[in-house]
Formats: structure tokens, sequence, C-alpha cells
């Protein structure tokens, strides 16, 4: 064989082998696994959300929603986007003394890192003016989507009353 058939051949070789191994399947390169530090901010939003109910702080109650959320509670319509939510909030945190308490929490991040479920009990206590308490158990669940600067904000509310 002659010398320039030789490189002709090599280079046809080293090629192909190039060629074959770009055109194998990648496998895909798997994000970090944040699911630890999610929950944990979940967490904190849930009891940063008693904190906000308690100071009746209807702004940053409805900071932690989405523009376009969805509030479903026993009895009443869908309450749909941020701004109605507060509007559902001003009514129920007009209530005197009101404290929330969320016990049995349960938060599963999807390992997408971009979902996640928050659901457990709550119970609502409201002292009226002659300090009588009433106290409301029931359970809920909270649909929570990551946002692009890793603030976590709620994309659906539910809950039901035990009685």
């Amino acid at each position: 064989m002659t010398r320039p058939r030789s490189l002709l051949l090599a280079a046809t070789a080293v090629f192909a082998a190039a060629f074959v191994v770009s055109c194998a399947p990648q496998k895909p390169v798997e994000p970090p696994d944040t699911r630890a530090a999610d929950e944990a901010a979940i967490r904190a939003n849930d009891a940063d959300f008693a904190k906000f109910a308690a100071a009746k702080d209807l702004d940053k109650c409805a900071s932690l929603y989405l523009d376009d959320a969805v509030l479903f509670s026993p009895g009443v319509p869908a309450v749909v986007g941020k701004d109605n939510i507060r509007k559902s909030f001003e009514r129920m945190l007009a209530a005197p003394n009101m404290q929330f308490t969320f016990s049995d929490v349960t938060v599963d991040v999807a390992r997408s890192g971009d979902l996640a479920e928050d659901r457990g009990s709550m119970q609502v206590t409201v002292t009226d003016k002659k300090g009588k308490s009433t106290t409301q158990t029931g359970q809920y669940v909270l649909v929570w989507k990551k946002q692009a600067d890793g603030s976590w904000k709620v994309a659906a509310d539910t809950s039901a009353n035990d009685k």
C-alpha cells in the first residue's frame, strides 16, 4: 500500500470511530439532589405562614403563593389568584387572636426538584374578646413549585375540616 492510501485509511478509521462514539447515547447529567434542603425550606415556609397569620400580616401570608395559585376551602367556591387569596385571608385573619398549628407534617419533594407536596394536620384556635377559645382541626395539602430564584411558592392549597 502506498503511504497516501494508508494515511487516508487511517484518517477514515479515526473519523468513523469518532463518529460512532459521538453518536452513542449520552448518559444524562443528573441535577444535584437538593430534596433535603428543599424540604427544610418548605417547612420553614409553613412556620412562617403561622407567624404571619398570628401577626395578621396579609401581605406576607399572600407572598407565599404564586400569582395564579388556587385555594380550595370547605364549603366555598375555589379562590383563584394571589389577590383573591389575599382577600380570603383578610376575612379569615379578621378573627381575634387566631393561632395556626401544624402537626404530622410530611413534605415530599419530587426528584426533579421543582415540585413538592406538603400535607399534614392543622389546628386553628380563635379566642374571642371574652377569652373563650374555639378550636377547629383538619387536614391540609399544599402543592409547592420551585421558582427560578430557588424559593418555593404555593400553587394549590386545599384543606378539609375534621368535623
